[in-house]
């Protein structure tokens, strides 16, 4: 199947690094990150795990949970979170989803076929707490991931879910923002009383209003 912007996410159940869970229990009210690699033991994974583990404190400001999966199984998981540890200079302080069957993976449409029907793909589901997918990415296997970028989107979903803007290309937490077309003229001020500016009729810009 595949996995829709707005749609609900899959739920299941899988065992882990950490223990066996229920993926939406698990979430509870927090955002959530589901991100795959193609196996253990493999360079590129093992720095963008290493780079997660960095980030945790990130991720945590933000009230994101970030869980990994690979297809191989839980002790391979661990004696990788070994040299995950020794090579990054850290430690893998979430989940890691063990997938020997390929449940998860083709619940996600994590397969692919053009390489091999048990390759996952390196994909990036960004999970709201209403359990819908927010943001979907898929990178090839010798690209590594920016989580950079994957906390910068996450700041601008969880802007714009709750006030009525949109961010502009390149757009950083504390920059400015754009005010919708569905808000008003008449309406801007009472809305965004930090002011605004009107370059054209669509678009208008604002400071972050939540800060």
């Amino acid at each position: 199947m595949s996995v829709r912007l707005g749609e609900i996410a899959p739920d299941f159940q899988a065992d882990t690094t950490e223990g066996k869970i229920k993926f939406h229990e698990w979430l509870g009210n927090s955002w959530g990150i589901l991100f795959s690699h193609p196996a253990d033991f493999t360079p590129v994974c093992t720095t963008e795990l290493g780079a997660v583990a960095k980030l945790r404190a990130e991720f945590d400001k933000r009230n994101v949970k970030v869980v990994a999966l690979s297809t191989d199984s839980v002790d391979s998981h661990k004696q990788w979170i070994g040299d995950i540890d020794q090579t990054q200079k850290t430690h893998v302080n979430f989940p890691i989803i063990a997938d020997p069957d390929f449940k998860v993976s083709s619940l996600y449409d994590m397969i692919h076929p053009q390489v091999s029907d048990k390759f996952t793909v390196r994909s990036v589901f960004v999970i709201g707490p209403d359990k819908k997918v927010k943001l979907s990415i898929n990178y090839p296997a010798s690209t590594g991931r920016n989580f950079d970028e994957i906390l910068r989107v996450i700041d601008s979903l969880q802007l714009t879910a709750n006030y009525s803007v949109a961010t502009p290309a390149n757009w950083k937490n504390g920059e400015d923002v754009i005010i919708t077309m569905a808000v008003k003229d008449e309406d801007v001020p009472a809305k965004f009383p930090k002011g605004h500016n009107r370059i054209k009729p669509y678009l208008r810009t604002t400071p972050q209003p939540n800060l």
